[in-house]
C-alpha cells in the first residue's frame, strides 16, 4: 500500500479516491480536448441565442458545432447517458464542467446543500431552460451575430463578434461567461444553479439507473460533503457520480450502483 494511504474503520483506502480523481481528471481532460471547441463555438461563436439546436440550417459551414448535423447520435447517447448515470455527463465529460471545477479550487464560498435555501438557486436553471424554450419555440431562435474569421480564431474574432453582435446576443455571451467566472466567488455556482443542460439532467438523475448512493449505515458525518466538489452528497441535489465521495465514508456506507 502506497506511503499515503490512510485506511478508514469500515476498510476502505482514501489511495483508491486518488487514483479515481486521477483517472476523472484524464476523462475529463481528453474530453476537453474532443468537445472544448465545441463548447467554445457554442459559446462564443454561435450566431444563435440558444446554441447547438440550428447547425441543420445554420450557413456558417465552417463551424465546429456543425459537427451536431452530421451526428445526430450525440442527441440520442446524451439522453441515454443521463438515464444510465444520472450527471455523470457534468462531473466526467463536460469541458464547461471542468472549468468551472478548477475555478471552484480557488472560490471564496462552497454553498453546501444542507443549507434549505440552496434548493431555492435551483430556480436560476429552471429560468434557463424557460428563457431558451421561449427563445426557440417563441421567437424562432433568431441569428443575430455573424461570426467574424481572422487569423486570430480565438481572441480578436471573439473582440470582433462581441463588437459586431445585436444586443440579444452579446448579453448573452457575457451573461454566460459571467456566471462561469463567477465560480471565482461561489465554488461551481453555473454547474449547481444556472446550466440550463445540467438542470435538465438534475431532474432525470432522480430516475437514472446506475448511481453513487448511501447506504442505511449513514451516520451523518457529512465527510461526504466536505470532499464533494458540489457541496452535495450521495445522490442528492447536485451529485454529478463523480465518485470523490466513494472512500471516504468511515462507514463504508457509501457505493455505486444499481438502487431503486
Amino acid at each position: 500500500m502506497c506511503n499515503q494511504c490512510q485506511t478508514t474503520s469500515g476498510g476502505t483506502s482514501n489511495c483508491n479516491t486518488t487514483k479515481l480523481s486521477m483517472w476523472r481528471r484524464i476523462v475529463q481532460i481528453i474530453f476537453l480536448a474532443i468537445l472544448g471547441k465545441w463548447m467554445y463555438y457554442g459559446v462564443f461563436r454561435c450566431p444563435y441565442i440558444v446554441p447547438f439546436v440550428n447547425c441543420e440550417s445554420c450557413s456558417i459551414i465552417t463551424c465546429w458545432g456543425r459537427i451536431t448535423t452530421y451526428f445526430y447520435g450525440w442527441w440520442i447517447a446524451l439522453p441515454i447517458l443521463v438515464i444510465l448515470f444520472g450527471r455523470a455527463f457534468c462531473g466526467w465529460l463536460c469541458p464547461s464542467g471542468w472549468v468551472n471545477q478548477m475555478l471552484g479550487k480557488f472560490s471564496m464560498v462552497k454553498l453546501n446543500s444542507d443549507k434549505p435555501w440552496i434548493r431555492g438557486l435551483q430556480i436560476g436553471m429552471v429560468l434557463m431552460i424557460l428563457a431558451g424554450l421561449v427563445v426557440y419555440f417563441v421567437y424562432g431562435n433568431p441569428r443575430i451575430m455573424i461570426p467574424i474569421r481572422t487569423s486570430d480564431e480565438y481572441f480578436n474574432a471573439v473582440i470582433l463578434s462581441v463588437s459586431f453582435g445585436e444586443w440579444y446576443w452579446v448579453t448573452r455571451t457575457i451573461t454566460v461567461v459571467s456566471f462561469i467566472v463567477a465560480s471565482l466567488i461561489i465554488a461551481n455556482v453555473w454547474c449547481r444553479f444556472v446550466c440550463p443542460a445540467g438542470g435538465i439532467m438534475e431532474l432525470l438523475r432522480k430516475i437514472s439507473i446506475f448511481k453513487v448512493y448511501k447506504t442505511d449505515d449513514c451516520d451523518d458525518c457529512n465527510a461526504c460533503r466536505r470532499v464533494c466538489e458540489m457541496g452535495t452528497r450521495p445522490n442528492e441535489m447536485n451529485c454529478t457520480n463523480c465518485g470523490a465521495c466513494l472512500h471516504v465514508c468511515h462507514k463504508d456506507a457509501i457505493h455505486f450502483g444499481m438502487k431503486w
